[in-house]
């Protein structure tokens, strides 16, 4: 069991949206723990919880005020404690968020830090004199729009915040800042949890000399609709120093039995290479990017998204997610090459599960959820507030989780929820797809089954077929050929060494012809020689 999570699949619980358990609104750790059998009966290997401890919440969570403390709207340690035995119970491995890179401005630390020069603090965090002319010490751009840096009068310095000027960085070329955050990761090793997933793993150290980032390289179809994609990020973050930081956080997890890190790629010019140098060696267990969150959706680009993971890092691991509590739901982002929201989401969960490396599923993928329409005045985020209507933030794909047909919302509350739930989500909910053989649950059901029955399809090697767009064709191992048709037109193949059928979704096969209809798939035990082909 040391190496659980290579292959494993991991499903992501935004706990404010998963299950309220008190009636307020906001789900909590109480509501999770309910809710843990199902998932126990999806056939996941773990959960990955996204921030639960205290903060004023202007980034819902990732600003953290108390590093080992659970924020009152989610319940309490003793809460936290009581869902991790009953995961384990439920034989569920539990990952928690860690938000490293920065605190809130509202932690001590930050507190003490803004006071002086000269205070026991002064060098926990990023602090730079301004230029003559006032202006801060570099071009650096915050992901949250405008500048990097905000005025501290009591210092008369500007201070580094790579996104909310509520989020200040932490200065870890201090050994002692390093010091103090393994000891909260410490903190939640020594409660129980199984692993940790790094926010942001790529920004914890700044260039020393703070030199100006470049322009972006890049020829653009379109303006960016975000200053900070006008850059080329190589000294706000990329350091070398990260490598280094990343082995004693290894070394830490060490102490303890059967735990893993996955880290968040927060890097749009060369994310496969970096995942690669994460990965190998005594450094994160596996690294995910944001390659497959994107709008990419052809049989080239996850082709190319797996060989140059393993050709580049072959002692590395990935993990692959296609939607996340960042990104719009893939079944609305990917929508044009679906017949409807149903087959292209079978047809994303069949595929995710098929690929080489750990999967993340995130929660309400498995119903085909799709992104909700929210209006301005129904926005909490402060990414949706500040570049709307260009970019309407996060929300959408935040909103609750739908258990049943309940009016209120949906088994989430009984209290109004945080965000609303609307009619086209609504109808997409647990009740009504358990036991339908024919709904994307139970799809999912199916291949999480199968991937864990089916050691090939955890480690096996890929071998990519050289079939033509739109259809992607593997062998996994030496045992399972996965076929998918990645459109809304019937496409066939000719295939050779299949076995038994696996699993499959508006396939045919005929002799060695398999007609793939309209996001069509098809699993098959392989048997000798394999070969699959155009036509």
């Amino acid at each position: 069991m040391a190496e659980w999570w290579r292959g494993s699949v991991t499903y992501q619980i935004y706990p404010r949206s998963f299950q309220d358990a008190n009636g307020d609104g906001d789900g909590d750790l109480a509501g999770i723990t309910r809710r843990l059998p199902y998932l126990a009966d999806l056939g996941v290997d773990a959960i990955w919880l996204s921030p639960v401890f205290v903060s004023p919440m202007a980034d819902m969570g990732y600003d953290v005020s108390d590093y080992t403390d659970i924020d009152p709207r989610f319940g309490s340690l003793a809460d936290f404690d009581a869902m991790v035995a009953r995961a384990h119970e439920l034989g569920l491995k539990v990952i928690i968020d860690q938000v490293l890179s920065h605190s809130s401005s509202e932690h001590p630390h930050f507190i003490e830090s803004r006071g002086s020069r000269d205070n026991p603090k002064s060098d926990w965090y990023v602090w730079a004199d301004p230029k003559h002319d006032g202006s801060p010490p570099n071009n650096w751009l915050s992901i949250f729009g405008g500048g990097a840096w905000q005025w501290e009068t009591r210092r008369r310095q500007y201070y580094l915040h790579n996104f909310l000027a509520e989020q200040p960085d932490f200065n870890f070329h201090n050994p002692d800042v390093q010091d103090w955050l393994l000891s909260t990761m410490r903190f939640w090793l020594d409660r129980g949890v199984d692993g940790f997933r790094l926010d942001t793993v790529n920004f914890y150290f700044h260039d020393r000399l703070l030199r100006d980032d470049p322009a972006d390289f890049r020829v653009k179809d379109k303006p960016e609709w975000n200053p900070y994609g006008m850059q080329y990020h190589l000294f706000s973050k990329n350091q070398p120093e990260n490598l280094p930081f990343l082995e004693r956080m290894r070394k830490l997890l060490d102490e303890y039995e059967a735990r893993a890190m996955v880290g968040e790629m927060g890097e749009s010019h060369h994310a496969i290479r970096m995942m690669g140098e994460y990965t190998t060696g005594k450094r994160l267990h596996k690294c995910y990017s944001f390659e497959m969150l994107g709008d990419g959706f052809s049989a080239a680009h996850f082709r190319r998204q797996i060989d140059e993971f393993f050709t580049g890092a072959p002692g590395g691991w990935p993990t692959w997610a296609f939607s996340n509590h960042d990104v719009v739901r893939h079944v609305t982002r990917w929508s044009k090459q679906g017949l409807s929201d149903e087959a292209l989401a079978k047809l994303a969960g069949a595929l995710l599960l098929s690929l080489q490396g750990s999967i993340c599923v995130y929660q309400g993928e498995e119903l085909g959820q799709t992104e909700t329409d929210l209006e301005f005045f129904e926005l909490d985020d402060p990414q949706g507030k500040r570049f709307w209507p260009e970019n309407k933030g996060r929300d959408g794909c935040r909103t609750p989780m739908v258990w049943d047909n309940a009016e209120a919302s949906s088994g989430f509350s009984t209290g109004r929820p945080w965000l609303p739930v609307k009619g086209p989500q609504a109808a997409r909910h647990v009740a009504g797809q358990l036991g339908d053989p024919d709904s994307v649950l139970e799809l999912y059901r199916r291949m999480l089954r199968l991937r864990r029955e089916t050691e090939a399809l955890r480690t096996g090697r890929t071998t990519f077929f050289d079939t033509s767009e739109p259809v992607l064709a593997f062998l996994r191992g030496a045992e399972v050929i996965c076929v998918f048709n990645l459109s809304p037109e019937t496409h066939e193949v000719t295939l050779t060494g299949a076995g038994a059928l696996a699993i499959s979704e508006n396939a045919e096969r005929t002799g060695d012809r398999l007609k793939l209809h309209p996001n069509g798939f098809a699993l098959f035990e392989a048997v000798g020689e394999v070969s699959v082909a155009d036509g």
